[in-house]
């Protein structure tokens, strides 16, 4: 089976993430999408939240490290990864937390979207978030507080 690289973001304004209805797979999901060819996870990532909802944002959790030697630049750090399947083929899922820069700006951009939602973490109990979708959405909140604080 075929399997793809894609990176999703859970993007952040104020105390809500964002969810998308996607329409292929009928699921609420991060915004997300496949890496291209000559693209790194970071570059992706931006594009596709700004193809599909028309964001732009920044993606938090950054590399600390200093600069030198052959490094050419610090990528951010996925806080998950997961392998999933989406029934043709397979996704490795690189998972980013985001800020949004612009939220007054969201729309759907995208056909593969139906709808979106800004959802807090108490609402996190609606039966059409998946289990995985929530504990995600969960540990993304964690990790947002801890970097606000």
């Amino acid at each position: 089976m075929k399997t793809d690289l894609t990176v999703c973001g859970y993007i952040f304004d104020k105390d809500k993430v964002l969810l998308i209805h996607h329409n292929k797979l009928n699921l609420w999901l991060p915004v997300g999408g496949h890496i291209d060819e000559n693209e790194t996870p970071d570059q992706a990532l931006l594009r596709e939240i700004e193809e599909e909802v028309g964001l732009n944002v920044e993606i938090l959790n950054q590399t600390l490290l200093p600069d030198g030697g052959n490094m050419k630049k610090h990528l951010a750090i996925p806080f998950y990864v997961n392998l999933l399947s989406v029934g043709d083929h397979d996704h490795v899922g690189f998972y980013y937390i985001c800020k949004a820069l612009n939220p007054e700006k969201l729309k759907i951009a995208s056909k593969e979207l139906k709808n979106f939602q800004w959802i807090g973490k108490g609402e996190l109990d609606k039966e059409y978030i998946s289990l995985d979708v929530k504990n995600q959405c969960l540990k993304a909140f964690e990790l947002i507080e801890q970097l606000s604080n």
